[in-house]
């Protein structure tokens, strides 16, 4: 008599949303909440960047452990998401493709189907990523882009799923400004991660 086949585990569904997250706002928190329901994701990582080669040289950015307290203060807000420093303990600059492949490594045997959170408009640049190739084997992009707005064109090699994503109209360095100035954010950040940016005293709020 033929012994029982053991099933298979179905693979973990994890999203990885890397990111600057100087400070995270209610943009990034919109965009995790449909790609976690839309993908039927277990887990969401935030991953906060230690080095974020995009900007390298660009602009400051705060020091990568506040950014991690701000994204720590937001995760509550986001079913299953989880607040990630897998960049910053393994500092230098911050890559998807190191990252993709340190998670793949810490699940050991376990299958994962990994998913890699990229807004529309950095679709076009995916060549220049570091290791695009490898990096493409390792992950489905799920592409973040407004319902309203047209689908991009994904380039060869890469797996693609499109999340229609929440209106918005909110960046990282329209906060910045507006705390700077001293003006209030309530609506474009999160209340938990204003209140941790006042502790901190964070962008010039005292």
């Amino acid at each position: 008599m033929p012994a029982p086949e053991i099933p298979t585990p179905a693979p973990t569904r994890i999203g990885i949303f890397g990111g600057t997250f100087d400070p995270p706002h209610a943009g990034h928190a919109a965009a995790a909440r449909a790609v976690t329901e839309q993908l039927g994701l277990d887990r969401l990582l935030l991953v906060v960047a230690n080095d974020p080669w995009q900007k390298s040289g660009q602009r400051a950015v705060s020091p990568a452990e506040d950014r991690y307290a701000l994204v720590e203060a937001m995760v509550p807000e986001i079913p299953r998401a989880e607040a990630s420093r897998l960049e910053i303990d393994r500092g230098g600059p911050s890559y998807s493709v190191d990252t993709a492949e340190e998670i793949l490594a810490r699940a050991g045997e376990h299958p994962l189907e990994l998913y890699l959170v990229v807004g529309a408009d950095l679709v076009p640049e995916l060549g220049s990523w570091h290791r695009a190739q490898d990096l493409q084997r390792l992950v489905t992009l799920a592409v973040v882009s407004r319902p309203t707005g047209p689908v991009p064109d994904v380039p060869p090699g890469w797996r693609a799923e499109r999340v229609d994503g929440p209106q918005v109209p909110v960046s990282s360095s329209e906060v910045r400004d507006l705390l700077a100035e001293g003006r209030p954010v309530e609506g474009l950040v999160p209340g938990p991660v204003i209140r941790c940016i006042r502790r901190r005293a964070l962008y010039a709020v005292p």
